[in-house]
């Protein structure tokens, strides 16, 4: 076969097999009908075989002209979808899209969110994963996520920072501890107390040691959990205080003995942003998710 055959020539073919007449199917691709016919007569001239047999009433197919044509249908239907699918990727509505996300996130905000981007738009798939906000600046250097949910006052080298939403820290205490119904109290007249804090390393366990660290006087740590519910257990069992997000232990608050004290330190109001990889355009799925979260 000397030249190859192409979309345009095939869908000539279909057309002009379904209209019976070439000069109808050159009318309804736009084509000039001598375009159109040396297409076809090319096209025989290359398989070596007639795909029409004409007649001034028109054309009809060769019995390998209609093999041609069925063929020819599963491909062109498969080059619409690719066309249609490379578009709505472009555009950012369809496609992948690699989420690493820290607890407050996911408990606060993102289960309402994505549900209703799921709803909207069913093409983009979105892997969620729980990380803590300071493991996820490397995963989004390495590649090995596009989007990531972090409690950072100040961007890593190599990531950008956006605002997203904010929480509010409090001072989680048993409903019968002498501080449950103080209307606002500060880290520094705490320092006395027992905590039960989150794991070394995420976010907010920096953030409280660094705030103690400024009043100079260290934190005693009776009890590090790997959640939010599980401080709030230990709490409520009357084994030390906590702090932790408001918006995020509300279901806890609502059905165990346990009080919420505001904290009057500025560090107590919190803003988590959506962070990428500086200099690396976001997928158009990407984006498209960052808009609706940000909208």
């Amino acid at each position: 076969m000397n030249t190859p055959i192409d979309l345009i020539t095939l869908r000539v073919v279909v057309t002009a097999a379904d209209l019976g007449s070439i000069s109808a199917a050159s009318d309804r691709l736009q084509l000039a009908v001598a375009a159109a016919s040396v297409r076809i007569t090319s096209l025989e001239d290359t398989l070596g075989f007639r795909v029409f047999e004409r007649s001034p009433r028109g054309v009809q197919l060769t019995p390998a002209g209609h093999m041609l044509v069925q063929r020819s249908r599963e491909l062109l239907t498969g080059a619409d979808r690719l066309a249609m699918d490379l578009h709505d990727y472009s555009h950012g509505l369809q496609g992948h899209v690699r989420v690493l996300a820290n607890s407050s996130a996911l408990l606060e905000v993102l289960p309402g969110l994505l549900e209703t981007f799921a709803r909207t738009h069913p093409l983009i798939r979105i892997d969620l994963e729980e990380r803590g906000s300071p493991d996820i600046p490397l995963a989004l250097l390495e590649g090995r996520a596009d989007l990531g949910v972090v409690d950072l006052a100040h961007a890593p080298q190599g990531i950008t920072l956006a605002d997203f939403f904010s929480d509010t820290l409090v001072l989680v205490t048993p409903a019968s501890h002498r501080l449950a119904n103080a209307k606002r109290v500060a880290l520094k007249d705490l320092l006395d107390e027992d905590f039960i804090t989150l794991s070394d390393g995420t976010a907010l366990s920096n953030r409280l040691m660094a705030s103690a660290a400024e009043v100079g006087k260290p934190i005693h740590i009776r009890m590090r959990m790997r959640g939010f519910d599980a401080v709030c257990r230990m709490v409520a069992a009357g084994l030390g205080v906590g702090v932790l997000p408001l918006e995020a232990v509300a279901p806890q608050l609502a059905f165990l003995p346990l009080k919420a004290v505001r904290l009057s330190d500025p560090w107590a109001r919190r803003t988590h942003r959506l962070a990428t990889r500086s200099g690396v355009a976001p997928s158009p799925a990407t984006r498209t998710l960052m808009t609706a979260l940000t909208a």
